[in-house]
C-alpha cells in the first residue's frame, strides 16, 4: 500500500493551497481517508476525514470553514483545499486511510500513513 501526498509549499498568510494524495495497493473504496499535520516540536494532530463514499466529512475546529476534503474514488485520491491561511496551519501534513469506511479523528484508527508534504504560511 501507498500513499504519495503532494501539493505543499510556500504561501502567504490569506492564500490557498490544494493538497492531494494518491493511494494504490489497496481497495480505495472500503477505507476512509484523512489529513493530519505535524507542526515543528508538536504532535501530530487532526486536521480533517471523509468517509468511504464521500456523504460524510469531519474536520477539526481550528480548520473549520476554510478547509474541504474531497475524494475521487474513480481516481483513488483524496484532495483537502485549505482556504485562507494562517501561519499557524504551517506544517507537514499526511494523508492516511483506516480501514472500514467511516471516518475517525484518531491517529491509531489509521493503517496506512503517507510521507507527508510541507505546508508553510508566511506572515
Amino acid at each position: 500500500v501507498q500513499l504519495q501526498a503532494s501539493g505543499g509549499g510556500l504561501v502567504q498568510a490569506g492564500g490557498s493551497l490544494r493538497l492531494s494524495c494518491a493511494a494504490s495497493g489497496l481497495t480505495f473504496s472500503t477505507y476512509a481517508l484523512g489529513w493530519f499535520r505535524q507542526a515543528p516540536g508538536k504532535e501530530r494532530e487532526f486536521v480533517a476525514a471523509i468517509n468511504w463514499s464521500g456523504s460524510s466529512t469531519y474536520y477539526a475546529d481550528s480548520v473549520k470553514d476554510r478547509f474541504t476534503i474531497s475524494r475521487d474514488n474513480a481516481k483513488n485520491t483524496v484532495s483537502l483545499r485549505m482556504n485562507s491561511l494562517k501561519p499557524e496551519d504551517t506544517a507537514v501534513y499526511y494523508c492516511a486511510a483506516s480501514y472500514g469506511g467511516w471516518w475517525s479523528a484518531r491517529l491509531d484508527d489509521y493503517n496506512y500513513w503517507g510521507q507527508g508534504t510541507l505546508v508553510t504560511v508566511s506572515s
